[in-house]
């Protein structure tokens, strides 16, 4: 794989020297509660992979089905694999950021226990990472129901570039599965404890950091909505929407009304 361009590499200095991970390793965030339903089947399209340079951190919060057994025995099986038990049930933002505290990659990927990967995901976007010196990047994927074929689903396409000021008039890099991201720059990934946590940790790593996130034009995963899926509730997306830019981003009313009328659109533009 080729490197970071040298004139970024120059502007951060020699971190890759000093910070503790290794530096082509991909370090796959999974949070899972009683999924034993599409775990395995998760577990399968990371496996596949044309890119092999990977670690995948299960956190697993407290389930309550066979979930953990299952993990441990891909995990038995694939070094790889690593099985992390909470003792209490806390959420999908401390699953996550228990799997970002025990990484050793230098990129950070996201995949929840129920979505899947193209297998050349990895390949493609690291290769789309490093060729350009990008530290935060997405790509377009496919949202399907649950119980339908995924290549029926529905193609969402993210945005080419976007900024702090962008991202605030919608989540536009899609799911946490089209997400990655390259500590080398971004050396500080932290989600909140509140709804829309991934949301409000992109915003915040774009505006701590000053960059801009970029978006492969090619569908490297699936994303499944299933009955319980949060995304699927359009009332309570949007309140917490608004409690992200009222609370979380402290912005103004008049300035949360003009960003949520972009949400609004953006929304009816994605599921017409």
């Amino acid at each position: 794989m080729q490197q970071l361009n040298t004139a970024q590499n120059k502007s951060k200095g020699n971190k890759s020297e000093t910070n503790n991970y290794q530096n082509n390793l991909v370090s796959i965030i999974t949070p899972a509660y009683n999924a034993e339903k599409y775990i395995a089947e998760t577990i399968e399209s990371v496996l596949a992979q044309t890119y092999s340079n990977w670690e995948m951190l299960i956190v697993n919060d407290c389930s309550t089905d066979n979930t953990a057994k299952i993990v441990q025995s891909y995990a038995d099986k694939d070094k790889r694999i690593k099985l992390i038990n909470l003792t209490e049930n806390s959420g999908a933002a401390i699953a996550r950021n228990t799997a970002i505290q025990n990484a050793k990659g230098r990129y950070i990927a996201f995949l929840d226990s129920d979505d899947l990967w193209k297998k050349e995901k990895l390949q493609k976007q690291l290769k789309f990472m490093q060729q350009n010196g990008y530290a935060f990047t997405f790509h377009d994927f496919i949202m399907f129901n649950d119980g339908t074929l995924k290549e029926d689903g529905k193609l969402i396409k993210t945005s080419r570039c976007v900024n702090y000021i962008e991202l605030l008039k919608g989540n536009n890099t899609g799911g946490c599965l089209a997400v990655c991201i390259d500590k080398e720059i971004v050396d500080k990934i932290f989600m909140p404890n509140e709804h829309h946590e991934d949301y409000i940790c992109w915003l915040n790593i774009l505006r701590k950091y000053n960059i801009q996130g970029y978006g492969l034009n090619e569908v490297l995963g699936y994303y499944r909505v299933g009955k319980k899926s949060v995304s699927s509730n359009k009332i309570k997306s949007a309140v917490w929407t608004w409690n992200v830019y009222r609370k979380v981003q402290k912005l103004s009313i008049l300035q949360s009304i003009y960003y949520m009328c972009f949400y609004i659109m953006n929304g009816i533009r994605k599921h017409r």
